[in-house]
């Protein structure tokens, strides 16, 4: 588990590195605009730090995109541009502080407005992402695929179990908990950049 940690951290970091350079962003424009600090960006960006959930949520929102473009670095074993996204070259990363493990299932390099992320989620386990300012709005659906989560968004709790969706914007702060003693799996179709026509 060291090894993948540690060949996640270096793709986030190389993501974030290009990310902010496309943008001419000084780390103070990102700590700026993401309410990260400049010393913890300079770690993320040296691969030296396991960021939490949370602290990638706040990056990708002051860097204008969602949360899974931050593990879009192309493997060696995918074409840019391969339609299909096979299971033994999908992403995966495990936050640190909840223990919850997400999956990029989307083919990389693909333009297309929306991507799809699955999460396993501990018993018991409890994550709150803060209020991160976005340029728009995004949208995303959550899609519970075995057990059962309560998601606070709005100030409203709502209980999902196996087979309910909840449709939500990323416009404040959001609270996904297990309640339960046995883990929970989803989907997240989250909607991102729209594609521009060549």
């Amino acid at each position: 588990m060291k090894d993948l940690s540690n060949n996640v951290n270096q793709r986030i970091a190389k993501r974030v590195r290009d990310l902010r350079a496309g943008q001419r962003l000084s780390l103070d424009g990102l700590a700026n605009k993401s309410g990260v600090s400049r010393s913890m960006i300079s770690l993320v960006e040296r691969g030296e730090s396991s960021p939490t959930a949370v602290v990638l949520e706040k990056l990708a929102a002051g860097l204008g995109v969602t949360m899974p473009a931050l593990f879009d670095t192309a493997g060696k074993q995918q074409r840019p541009e391969d339609p299909v996204s096979r299971r033994k070259e999908q992403q995966e990363w495990q936050d640190p502080a909840s223990g919850y493990r997400r999956r990029n299932v989307s083919p990389r390099g693909i333009l297309q407005p929306m991507r799809i992320v699955e999460v396993q989620f501990p018993a018991g386990a409890r994550l709150t992402f803060e209020d991160s300012p976005r340029d728009r709005p995004v949208h995303q659906q959550i899609w519970v695929l075995k057990g059962s989560m309560e998601i606070t968004w709005r100030k409203e709790r709502y209980r999902v179990s196996e087979g309910d969706c909840l449709a939500m914007q990323l416009d404040g702060p959001t609270t996904f908990h297990n309640p339960t003693r046995k883990p929970a799996r989803y989907a997240v179709v989250i909607e991102t950049e729209t594609p521009t026509r060549r």
